[in-house]
């Protein structure tokens, strides 16, 4: 469809465009330009244009963006036309909270299915899509249309259960196993590391601390209370 190589961090960004696109279609916004959407999403005006020229562009000089128009070629650039029928292999807390997420369905990502081991589990309902035994996987696979299966299993289970997928006819794996998983080409793969994500949200907050210390240290405490001081007065006059 598009004749250079998107970059991943382009890709990355995409998802993004299309919720804050949609928070501002909720909000009855017709328009916007590339220095508004800049000031929400806090990416440069000049790194949006360039995100949206990979695909074509989709702006008017001097009137912006038409948001609904935005919305949906974004919706379209990322497959969101069509609708894919999700499995999820483990049934635990967090397979549970995925086939919870209505948002999820809004998307077009319907669970049709959990598997689990776990006989007490085997059997019951999360909202509409029934617990099935993990012998039932490859005939489930087999005998319906399955686009994407998401994996939720310990790490020492995922990489096997990924190769029997493929071997299965899957194309498409959610992995949240804390684990990379090395597949075939033709077979996409997206690795969820939620251990990860926090391990960032630790640097961060930790960087902010350090820089908060050695502030406190270069200024010396007397200085800093009178600055905390000044600014309490002045936010109260």
């Amino acid at each position: 469809m598009y004749k250079k190589e998107i970059s991943k961090a382009v890709i990355n960004r995409l998802p993004r465009y299309y919720r804050y696109l949609g928070d501002l279609l909720e909000k009855d916004v017709v328009r916007i330009s590339s220095k508004e959407l800049s000031e929400k999403m806090k990416v440069t005006a000049s790194q949006i244009r360039q995100d949206l020229n990979n695909f074509g562009g989709f702006g008017q000089q001097g009137y912006g963006y038409n948001v609904e128009y935005l919305h949906s070629e974004i919706g379209k650039i990322l497959g969101l036309e069509k609708k894919y029928n999700i499995i999820i292999i483990g049934a635990g807390n967090l397979g549970q909270a995925l086939a919870n997420y209505v948002d999820f369905e809004r998307r077009g990502f319907v669970v049709r299915a959990l598997f689990d081991i776990n006989p007490e589990l085997v059997g019951t309902k999360i909202r509409n899509a029934e617990v099935r035994p993990t012998e039932e996987l490859e005939s489930y696979i087999k005998s319906n249309q399955v686009d994407i299966a998401a994996i939720t299993v310990p790490k020492t289970k995922a990489v096997q259960l990924a190769m029997d997928l493929v071997s299965w006819g899957i194309k498409g794996i959610w992995n949240f196993a804390p684990t990379d998983l090395n597949l075939p080409k033709e077979v996409t793969v997206e690795n969820v590391h939620l251990a990860e994500s926090l391990m960032k949200l630790s640097y961060r907050l930790s960087s902010k601390q350090k820089q908060e210390k050695s502030k406190i240290t270069k200024e010396g405490p007397g200085e800093a209370i009178k600055k905390e001081d000044k600014e309490d007065k002045e936010s109260k006059s």
